[in-house]
């Protein structure tokens, strides 16, 4: 029996893998096979000659950090790598060609007939000003002789199967006026579209929070059930995969150091980097002791902020959506609280309120015992900074860093100049573990990680009371998510940080905070120590989250 006979009759009980080169080339229980697969970006290599299989209707999932080559490895497969890179070895469907021989031509005719792939960030991946009807039925149309009418039919039955139907999500709608978890969906219709042997999925839930990143690896699991679909899972999280791989890869440094069906890899973890990366999931950091409560630094008290919508017809008053619904919430000196709850409860429109970028309709926020608005005091705003999901597009990147980290110091009366504000740079880069030579470079220059401790680094470079993270590791992989988690508890430590930590994943925010907030529909529905709202929640929605949150199998535990 293969490997991909083992995996596919007996999908999660366990096994032993074959020496890849072991099955015929004809063998039809492999679907996607690989072997010896290289790739060079200009003649430096990333992925070193690593070989696996995927059965029909088997779910393969690949992990390890960001920069091992599980997302190079997808883009081999679909044609997709950059332009000065170069893939040898043999890919191959069924008893097709070998994939990177084909030309460009024929690669377009397997895509979304044979393959799709669906990709991490939906709103990139979909044509903002394109309907999403016209960007589903427009795979159809490319692939089919169809008539335009059909397609649009097809598509309509596509975004149906994944859960928007054409009732409540016309297909006139465009990509900004669906949440990321709908967007998603319509990224997964376009790529199952034509119903393809072969789905790929490259971390499509990384930035969804816990109750919609459920659903979509639901939806995912489904459609591998009933189309008969095989799937190629990429992600960095251990825990999102455990229940739902029939087998698990683990890559790192562009290797495949080691591959067994789910169940065995936790229960045996052979190798010492898996091992590394299931720590590393389960990391919490290291918090200074609380400190006494005083009075508070931000105060929120009965927060109302609603928005107009369009008009549903004419001359008809405009409907309104609020986003904050009477919110309280005070943050003494040294708090770390948490805020968590699904897309669209109102986290974001809170944390622009507090950084006095959005005004309140009703209610008040005071932070030093000023009120904070759009025109409040550079000294207020200067004790609130804030750390964003995404360091990249945060930073203007024809700047050098050492301009991006000085950027706030504005704020301040008297403004250090010259050296000492190159002295105020070096200082808050090796407060964040990057050295003061750093300030030359270029943010693209920089890891993910990397671009978190600068954008941390400029947060401090006031010497802020208060600090927002705004879901600030949720784009990380498990190593460099447990890295920043340990840098801002020694920040604590060392500065007297507050903050609160807005995030969905509630791993990272039990292991960041004392104190949670559980915001629903504009309102916040729960509140407690932190152990205390996660482990024994009483409100039905933070049950909801907390069932929804994925979970290592304890058989994964590491015996000493």
């Amino acid at each position: 029996m293969t490997s991909s006979d083992t995996a596919h009759s007996s999908r999660g009980r366990g096994g032993q893998r074959p020496p890849h080169g072991s099955e015929r080339a004809s063998d039809p229980t492999t679907l996607l096979r690989a072997r010896d697969l290289k790739v060079t970006i200009a003649d430096h290599p990333v992925i070193h000659g690593i070989s696996f299989d995927i059965a029909p209707g088997e779910i393969l999932a690949l992990t390890g950090e960001s920069g091992s080559g599980k997302s190079m490895t997808a883009l081999a497969v679909m044609g997709l790598l950059p332009d000065r890179a170069n893939a040898t070895g043999s890919l191959t469907i069924g008893d097709g060609e070998n994939l990177l021989a084909l030309p460009e031509k024929k690669l377009c005719t397997l895509r979304g007939r044979e393959m799709g792939m669906i990709f991490q960030e939906p709103m990139t991946a979909l044509n903002p000003v394109q309907t999403i009807g016209r960007q589903v039925s427009e795979t159809i149309r490319i692939h089919t002789a169809v008539p335009a009418r059909e397609a649009e039919i097809r598509a309509a039955e596509m975004l149906a199967r994944v859960g928007l139907p054409p009732d409540r999500f016309p297909l006139s709608r465009y990509p900004h006026e669906l949440s990321g978890g709908q967007r998603q969906r319509v990224g997964i219709a376009m790529a199952i579209a034509l119903r393809p042997r072969l789905l790929i999925a490259d971390e499509p839930t990384t930035a969804l929070d816990v109750t919609t990143q459920a659903q979509i690896l639901d939806l995912l699991k489904s459609l591998v059930a009933e189309e008969g679909m095989s799937l190629l899972m990429i992600t960095h999280d251990l825990a999102v995969v455990s229940d739902m791989a029939d087998r698990i890869a683990v890559m790192n440094k562009g290797e495949i150091v080691e591959e067994a069906p789910a169940a065995q890899l936790f229960r045996e973890m052979r190798h010492p980097y898996t091992r590394t990366l299931f720590e590393a999931s389960q990391h919490r950091a290291d918090l200074p002791p609380e400190q006494p409560r005083t009075e508070p630094l931000l105060k929120v008290e009965g927060a109302r902020r609603a928005y107009a919508l369009p008009r549903t017809r004419p001359f008809t008053a405009r409907p309104t959506f609020e986003a904050l619904k009477g919110v309280d919430l005070t943050l003494h000196r040294g708090e770390r609280l948490g805020l968590v709850g699904e897309s669209g409860c109102g986290k974001s429109t809170l944390t622009r309120a507090i950084l006095g970028l959005e005004p309140l309709q009703g209610g008040t926020i005071t932070a030093f015992g000023q009120q904070v608005s759009p025109d409040m005091p550079a000294a207020t705003r200067a004790g609130l900074q804030v750390v964003f999901q995404d360091p990249y597009g945060s930073f203007n990147p024809r700047h050098r860093v050492r301009r991006l980290i000085a950027e706030p110091l504005h704020l301040l009366s008297d403004p250090p100049q010259g050296r000492a504000r190159d002295e105020a740079v070096a200082e808050a880069l090796t407060a964040v573990g990057l050295s003061p030579d750093d300030a030359d470079r270029h943010i693209h220059a920089f890891s993910g990680g990397q671009r978190q401790r600068i954008a941390i680094a400029r947060a401090l470079i006031l010497r802020p009371e208060v600090i927002l993270f705004d879901e600030a590791v949720s784009a990380l992989d498990v190593r460099v998510r447990a890295q920043i988690l340990d840098l801002i508890a020694d920040l604590s430590r060392d500065y007297g940080l507050a903050w609160l930590f807005i995030s969905h994943d509630l791993t990272v925010v039990r292991s960041i905070t004392d104190r949670v907030l559980v915001m629903q529909e504009g309102r916040i529905v729960e509140e407690g120590p932190t152990a205390q709202i996660l482990d024994a929640p009483t409100h039905a929605y933070t049950r909801k989250l907390v069932a929804a949150a994925p979970r290592l199998p304890e058989i994964g535990k590491i015996s000493t």
